[in-house]
């Protein structure tokens, strides 16, 4: 399944490359894509278990960038 997530106040590039790895690290995810200047997340998931991939995804953001929110 293919997602694209709005972002909000995500203040640096270098933290968007960091939110990358750490997403791309948890089970489930195939890819993750985030464009600084569009302020856009676009995924590739499992279907399976969506919900829960979809709050460890929130956890690392916030965890990385803590002001930085995601518009699903």
């Amino acid at each position: 399944m293919k997602k694209v997530i709005a972002m909000e106040d995500l203040d640096c590039a270098n933290c968007a490359a960091k939110m990358e790895r750490n997403i791309c690290q948890i089970p489930g995810v195939k890819s993750c894509n985030i464009n600084f200047l569009l302020q856009r997340m676009t995924l590739e998931l499992d279907d399976e278990n969506l919900e829960n991939i979809i709050k460890q995804i929130k956890a690392t953001v916030r965890k990385t960038e803590p002001d930085c929110r995601l518009k699903i």
